[in-house]
């Protein structure tokens, strides 16, 4: 997580970066503003009674998750919600407070958010050799493992997250991306070795780690895990059989996608990162952090301060236009991928807020910020001839007639 000289530009050169009305989710009991699964009032992580645990304790059973909006469907000539999904590769707290300072910011602003947990974030570095990264030696592992402390705040963020509504996905482990040992030469059979480990390493924690002292995850990771998001955007197509059968619902490794409606490839819903404008320039940028810092100070992390205010302010620039083009047009979800790091003084972390503040403005009813989970939920409770509908609209493109001539034949 700590160390980016080794993640790649999410498999794309820097050549390749630079080409290119209101019913929706409604809001449950206690769901605060309603843009998505959490609110100011999302309970903060408070204990429930319930928890019955599983295994050795590291998860448990808890019930229903708080604060899941109810999907649904679009009436005839409904004008469709602006879903917009904030998501986090890694999702580890290094001692940096950027994990509970988005969970605030979430809390703040009514939204949910999916957290893709690297599984070997909650395994102690002395315990490394219980990872068996498929073309990889033992123990092997391209992120750094997290100190004691780091897996223990980990853990308990982890745990209010998702009592406040949000998704914990997967980003596998140990993030391999170059050489011969690389995900993108992974096998189905491979793949669902990796998968099966980082399951084992979320739910024995408590046994790898010695931790008694922590509450357990409030959920059972075999049901909970639905998707995920692949090191470096690589290896989905040989992924995606195993997701298949292990029943996941959709993936968001995609790399170049378009502000476009979504479809499924093998029966999984395929959601992708996304071209989105990038001001002052002459190219998009992928809608992820990484990407719009490598195109700025061309893969360094920390360059001339001197810098910072002027990419702040065209990475912000890029999350508000890309908002902007969606909800104007053709209504597409946008989705936005980010790391919890101080890249170039932690501007990056700034626009995000900042853009987060703007596209949940009180005048706009009708956006829904939530986790994929929540908007697959959406997804799959709609009329298929809608969502047909929807996907015949380009980047930008407004519907013929407006929405309730263009949807009210369907």
């Amino acid at each position: 997580m700590r160390d980016i000289s080794r993640r790649g530009l999410l498999g794309m050169g820097l050549g390749a970066v630079a080409a290119a009305g209101a019913a929706g989710c409604g809001p449950d009991t206690g769901s605060g503003k309603g843009r998505g699964g959490t609110g100011s009032g999302g309970g903060g992580g408070s204990d429930r009674p319930t928890e019955k645990p599983i295994g050795d304790g590291s998860t448990a059973h808890s019930g229903r998750q708080p604060h899941q909006p109810k999907p649904e469907r679009l009436e005839p000539g409904q004008t469709p919600p602006q879903f917009v999904i904030f998501s986090w590769d890694g999702a580890g707290e290094v001692g940096n407070g950027l994990f509970p300072r988005f969970r605030k910011v979430a809390r703040d602003h009514g939204a949910a958010m999916t957290f893709f947990l690297s599984g070997i974030y909650l395994l102690p570095e002395s315990k490394k050799r219980l990872y068996h990264p498929p073309n990889n030696p033992v123990g092997a592992s391209a992120i750094g493992y997290l100190t004691d402390d780091h897996i223990r705040v980990t853990l308990e963020n982890l745990r209010k997250a998702w009592l406040e509504g949000h998704e914990i996905g997967t980003h596998f482990n140990g993030h391999f991306c170059s050489g011969t040992g690389s995900v993108e030469n992974w096998t189905p059979a491979q793949w669902r070795s990796e998968i099966d480990q980082a399951v084992s390493f979320v739910t024995k924690w408590r046994t790898n780690t010695g931790f008694k002292d922590l509450q357990p995850l409030p959920f059972d990771y075999t049901k909970e895990l639905v998707g995920g998001r692949t090191p470096c955007l690589k290896g989905q197509d040989r992924l995606l059989p195993t997701a298949r059968e292990l029943g996941w619902r959709y993936d968001a490794s995609s790399s170049g996608g378009l502000q476009v409606w979504p479809s499924k490839k093998l029966g999984i819903w395929d959601l992708p990162l996304q071209q989105i404008p990038f001001p002052g320039r002459s190219f998009q940028v992928l809608s992820m952090d990484y990407n719009m810092m490598a195109n700025q100070s061309q893969a360094a992390t920390q360059s001339d301060p001197s810098n910072y205010p002027g990419w702040e302010k065209q990475a912000r620039g890029a999350l508000i236009q890309g908002f902007q083009r969606a909800y104007e047009s053709n209504r597409a979800p946008f989705f936005v991928g980010n790391h919890f790091e101080e890249w170039n003084g932690g501007i990056y972390m700034n626009a995000v807020e900042e853009a987060i503040k703007h596209i949940a403005d009180e005048k706009r009813k009708d956006v829904r910020l939530v986790s994929f989970r929540q908007y697959v939920d959406w997804l799959d409770a709609q009329d298929p001839k809608v969502l047909a509908k929807l996907r015949r609209l380009g980047v930008g493109e407004r519907p013929t007639g407006g929405w309730k001539s263009y949807l009210s034949a369907v």
